[in-house]
């Protein structure tokens, strides 16, 4: 597969984003990611949608962190630091699931996750591996509370309080 990667320089001096980058090869792909709290919290992945990257979630991050959480952001692939596969044919539902699971559980080994997905974030993401998500509640209580009008766009189950990207 040809992929193309993004020059480092270009990730340089980026307002609020101040976390190092990490990186894992999974299926061919140097996947990148950014990790905030303690190694030993429980870990909550967060995956963005399209046309975003990791940057998304600068904000969330810190508030995550400070409550005791492992939170990892991930770039999917064709997304920020991640590598770019070259050719429209290597994009499929199926790789990015692939490359999200083994990252996740292959390279991190990822247990009771949380995952917070936005856009194809999440369907990618909820593709994986069901069994090593931590319980149905926290997943679905954040779908369903962002539906409901008048509710903070995001609002985490083991946080328990608004999370600020409405200023609250």
């Amino acid at each position: 597969m040809q992929v193309l990667r993004t020059p480092e320089d270009r990730f340089a001096d980026l307002p609020g984003f101040g976390y190092p980058p990490r990186y894992a090869d999974v299926g061919g792909l140097r996947l990148a990611y950014v990790e905030a709290g303690p190694p030993g919290g429980e870990p909550v992945l967060l995956l963005h949608g399209e046309p975003s990257w990791s940057f998304l979630y600068r904000t969330v991050m810190p508030v995550l962190a400070d409550a005791g959480l492992r939170v990892i952001a991930a770039d999917l692939a064709g997304f920020g630091r991640s590598d770019k596969p070259a050719e429209i044919a290597d994009h499929s539902y199926a790789r990015h699931v692939e490359w999200i699971r083994a990252l996740a559980f292959d390279r991190l080994d990822l247990h009771r996750l949380t995952l917070v997905g936005q856009d194809w974030g999440g369907l990618i993401g909820l593709g994986g591996q069901p069994g090593r998500l931590a319980p149905a509640d926290r997943v679905g209580q954040t779908v369903a509370r962002r539906e409901r009008a008048g509710e903070p766009s995001w609002w985490s189950t083991p946080v328990a309080r608004p999370l600020p990207d409405r200023g609250e």
